[in-house]
This record gives C-alpha cells, sequence and structure tokens, in this order.
C-alpha cells in the first residue's frame, strides 16, 4: 500500500514541476522497479531466519530417518 501511495505522489510532484509526460511515465517506471527490488529484498532479509530454520528441520529429519530399501530393487529380479 505505501508503495501505491509513493507511486501517486511521485507522479504528482512530476506533474507539479512540469516534467513531460514521457519523463513522468519512466520515472514511474524506475520508481516501480526500484520499490519492487527493494521489497523482495526486505522480505527475504526478514523470512532469512524462518528458511534457515526450515532447512535445518529438514537435515535434522533426514540425518535420523533411516532411507528405505525397495522390496523389490533391481539387483533382486531374476530375468528369464
Amino acid at each position: 500500500m505505501l508503495e501505491l501511495l509513493f507511486i501517486i505522489g511521485f507522479f504528482i510532484m512530476l506533474l507539479v514541476t512540469g516534467i513531460s509526460l514521457f519523463g513522468i511515465l519512466a520515472a514511474l517506471v524506475v520508481a516501480t522497479v526500484v520499490m519492487f527490488v527493494g521489497g523482495l529484498f526486505a522480505l527475504m532479509i526478514k523470512l532469512l531466519p524462518w528458511l534457515l530454520l526450515a532447512v535445518a528441520v529438514v537435515w535434522v529429519v533426514r540425518a535420523i530417518k533411516e532411507p528405505r530399501v525397495p522390496r523389490w530393487s533391481r539387483n533382486d529380479r531374476w530375468r528369464y
């Protein structure tokens, strides 16, 4: 929501200062991309501890759990 308010305010300020429509659209595209990448980076930093916890849990579960040997493995079959 804050990104949308930023873009609307940015658009209005560029209109007030008298920049051309092409310049306004180009500036809006650049501002949108910068805000999107910044938001993704902030979200990644915010979720990093949970991602590390999930990796640790999977590692522990795989270390505890034994791998199953299939009952009918390829090496045990007899061939005609």
